[in-house]
């Protein structure tokens, strides 16, 4: 395997290739380790499921290095949550800020991420292009990013 200049070397091939196959709108789902990815994957737009095995937030910062967020949809990710009734656990309290932080890094603060509660969190997985899943084992570490355009300066286009 070799390395490339300026590519994050998480990047592997597939996600590279996953990535520059998505469009404008296309959503990627990026999973901790115990999400139903294989079965979920099967129903996105590629049906691809490629595994990473770091934690959520270290895959989010290199994905995020090169992925362009959509800017003009309300929201650019979405996170799952607990279902009703259900606290969020300390881990997954942790965890969701973490993504929020690596997400924020490369994208901007005025990145906005929200949450699902989790079994719409699958619907919506399934309706990705395809599913990245994490070594993250801290609770509810699942977000799904809703791909955007380069702008002409090389950063996320915006409104």
């Amino acid at each position: 395997m070799g390395l490339l200049k300026g590519i994050d070397p998480l990047l592997t091939a597939d996600i590279l290739h996953i990535l520059r196959s998505m469009g404008h709108g296309d959503k990627l789902c990026i999973c901790d380790c115990n999400f139903p990815a294989s079965q979920v994957a099967t129903q996105t737009t590629s049906g691809k499921h490629v595994i990473l095995t770091v934690s959520l937030p270290e895959a989010l910062k290199a994905i995020c290095s090169v992925l362009p967020l959509d800017f003009f949809e309300e929201k650019q990710a979405i996170h799952m949550r607990p279902q009703k009734g259900v606290a969020m656990p300390p881990a997954g309290v942790e965890v969701v800020a973490a993504l929020k932080d690596a997400i924020m890094e490369h994208c901007g603060s005025d990145a906005k991420i929200e949450p699902v509660e989790r079994f719409s969190f699958y619907d919506e997985a399934k309706a990705c292009f395809a599913v990245i899943q994490t070594m993250e084992r801290r609770p509810y570490g699942n977000v799904i990013l809703s791909k955007g355009c380069v702008g002409p300066d090389g950063n996320d286009l915006r409104p």
